[in-house]
């Protein structure tokens, strides 16, 4: 069971990996012009991956000094998640030694 608990964990940080990964690519093809944000579709897509990502950056934001116009919380969000499922692959590894 807590295996299983394990597992639903890993996937619902691999999906907010791709989530962030996403929304940093998008934005980044907003700011170059090649997607027309006057679509209402585009526009809302963009403003509901903004209203998911945006309580994972801020308390990142917060800590990092103003670097100008780049941002770094997405890359900083994505390596927190990549260290808690390593650790939590860990010690799923470890439970079901023992088990």
């Amino acid at each position: 069971m807590l295996l299983a608990l394990f597992g639903v964990a890993d996937l619902l940080l691999r999906v907010a990996m791709y989530v962030i990964i996403a929304q940093a690519i998008l934005s980044w093809l907003v700011a170059f012009n090649v997607i027309n944000t006057y679509n209402d579709f585009v526009r809302s897509f963009l403003g509901a991956l903004d209203r998911i990502t945006e309580p994972l950056y801020r308390p990142i934001r917060k800590i990092l000094p103003d670097f100008g116009g780049l941002d770094f919380s997405p890359m900083v969000v994505l390596l927190l998640i990549y260290v808690i499922r390593i650790l939590l692959s860990g010690v799923a590894a470890d439970i079901a030694m023992a088990g």
